[in-house]
């Protein structure tokens, strides 16, 4: 694994204020330092040598929202960016490699779909339901002999996180655990997330959690998102399964708390293990923009929420800024 880097919160706001005297903003995959609350370019509008003409109402309005300090995120790492156009809102500590937990399971769901049908037939074995049992890990209460499609056994690995749904997607479709891990670092080379590699298909510490990045991951949500079924999946509160003659019933609710919550909220995963701290990718729709990001190695379960659903208040207020101001130029 590669060493721990170090360093601070490096945050990109989009000031389109600053872009009409300055030019272009920097590249979406720049991060840079910026002092708030006075941008530089607002301080030479502020000049008496140059003349501006008078801005509308709205115009002087927005400007508060757009200096808005970054809200605070105690969490390891987290980068939160806009796909649509490209711009990084936060970047802390985005490239750091370190272990993302049930995240992983993202990475799982979309090779089963590249590998299954969504109605093919699953028989759980007894391994699927000791793998869970055996690492204490979250379950999706999945029994020995039960036969469940794989759209059902996707939102057992999703919503619950239930590693007996994942192992028993992993030992069918790799087929087994191995194989099917090396298509999933197959997946990610492809999809160009150059700081992740995969350990098995859970994100439990063994035999190995692998590692990702905060900005490997919030690129993976993006792609996930893109997928009707995975965006239902991620995006759904509470999935029941009826009894039938080859299965229980069952009901399993997401476990990302800001679904029916924050605004527009997508999901998407959740995760913990006590090397990985709390874990959460997150995605929300705000005023037509899509707002993806990742917060890892938080110390408390709940913050992880909280921290979340301020940065996507945040960030969509610099989405409604730069709109208002672009409006009524």
């Amino acid at each position: 694994m590669a060493p721990m880097q170090t360093g601070g919160i490096h945050l990109i706001v989009c000031a389109t204020l600053a872009t009409l005297v300055t030019g272009p903003a920097t590249p979406a995959h720049a991060e840079r330092d910026v002092r708030l609350p006075v941008p530089p370019a607002a301080q030479r509008l502020a000049r008496p040598a140059v003349q501006q003409p008078a801005r509308p109402a709205a115009w002087r309005l927005a400007l508060p929202a757009a200096r808005r300090a970054v809200p605070a995120v105690p969490a390891r790492a987290a980068y939160l960016f806009d796909p649509g156009t490209g711009t990084v809102h936060l970047s802390k500590q985005a490239t750091r490699r370190m272990p993302v937990a049930s995240l992983t399971k993202v990475m799982t769901a979309y090779v089963v779909l590249r590998e299954a049908g969504l109605n093919d037939i699953v028989t759980i074995n007894a391994g699927d339901v000791r793998h869970a049992a055996t690492n204490d890990a979250t379950a999706a209460a999945l029994r020995a002999g039960e036969r469940l499609t794989v759209r059902e056994l996707l939102y057992g690995a999703m919503l619950p996180s239930g590693a007996d749904a994942t192992h028993a997607l992993a030992r069918v479709y790799g087929p087994g655990e191995s194989r099917f891990v090396a298509k999933m670092n197959a997946a990610a080379r492809s999809l160009g997330l150059a700081g992740t590699r995969y350990g098995n298909s859970d994100g439990l510490p063994k035999p190995s959690p692998g590692y990702s990045t905060a900005q490997d991951q919030a690129k993976l949500a993006d792609i996930a998102l893109r997928d009707p079924v995975l965006r239902t999946i991620a995006s759904t509160r509470r999935h029941v399964v009826r009894t039938s003659k080859v299965h229980r019933a069952h009901v399993w609710t997401n476990t990302n708390k800001l679904l029916g919550k924050a605004p527009g909220a997508l999901g998407v995963k959740t995760g913990y293990t006590r090397a990985a701290g709390y874990c959460l990718s997150f995605a929300a729709d705000r005023d037509g923009h899509r707002l993806i990001g990742v917060i890892l190695g938080d110390t408390r379960a709940d913050r992880r929420f909280q921290t979340a659903d301020r940065l996507l208040d945040w960030a969509g207020d610099q989405v409604a800024s730069e709109a208002d101001i672009t409006e009524d130029l």
